[in-house]
């Protein structure tokens, strides 16, 4: 489909915005979406559109979040096993099911979301004093509890993508002994996998417009740098206080449309 100028520039700029604020929290597709429906592509292909632009700027973020990284290997390699595997579950959703499948619960999971992450400092506490109680160690990777729950949030990753990244921060937040900037690193590693998966899906099965894909790409790849000198200045107050002021967006932006 040809764009005009004022297009392709819009789409870019949306590409930039979504891979920073992608970076940084999650719900960068709140961004692009809407401008890609804009240009007039159909819903379906503007979301496979999306999913394929968004993968540079997911890998831009997690490089630049590179140092919170260290460590984390062993942790990262478990969890991305149900990261890929919920991811191709929802690529494959996505064309099989009605584009009004997802609609209703979207949102409430988002909501779910925003409060476990205003409350997961009280049940990070609750669950510590538990394991010192009993005498149960903190496991690194979560346990089964975190590996399904990030299976599951990946499943509508690979659906939708947006706001993904709260509802994994606020996973990772509950059941995780680590710093918020920690896990919003394996979190941006994690949205990079899914999206990639998704992409590989989408490639050979899917209508995509490869203008739009271009533009999001180049974007959220300069995004992504810019989320993550941004993001991760922040203290956990500031980082979770703006978790909660873009994911009332997200959940404000999903119930209009």
């Amino acid at each position: 489909m040809a764009l005009s100028i004022w297009e392709i520039l819009a789409v870019f700029a949306a590409g930039v915005g979504a891979g920073t604020i992608n970076t940084i929290v999650g719900s960068g597709t709140l961004i692009t979406f809407p401008v890609l429906l804009a240009t007039g592509l159909p819903p379906v292909t503007a979301t496979v559109s999306n999913a394929l632009g968004l993968i540079p700027g997911s890998i831009s973020g997690a490089i630049g979040y590179r140092k919170e990284l260290e460590g984390q290997r062993r942790r990262i390699l478990k969890l991305s096993v149900g990261a890929a595997i919920g991811g191709l579950t929802g690529a494959t959703l996505l064309l099989a099911l009605p584009s009004t499948a997802f609609e209703t619960i979207v949102p409430v999971l988002v909501a779910l979301a925003l409060v476990l992450v205003v409350l997961q400092p009280r049940i990070s506490r609750a669950v510590q004093n538990c394991r010192e109680r009993t005498g149960t160690p903190a496991r690194a990777d979560g346990g089964p509890l975190l590996f399904t729950g990030l299976t599951l949030a990946s499943v509508y990753g690979g659906y939708f993508t947006a706001a993904q990244g709260i509802i994994y921060l606020s996973l990772m937040g509950m059941l995780v002994d680590d710093t918020l900037q920690r896990l919003n690193a394996v979190k941006n590693v994690l949205a990079a996998v899914v999206n990639s998966i998704a992409a590989l899906f989408f490639l050979f099965v899917a209508d995509f417009d490869w203008t739009a894909v271009l533009l999001i790409a180049v974007g959220s790849a300069i995004g992504g740098q810019i989320g993550a000198k941004v993001g991760r200045r922040l203290s956990p107050t500031l980082l979770r206080g703006l978790i909660v002021a873009v994911g009332t967006a997200a959940i404000v932006q999903l119930l209009l449309r």
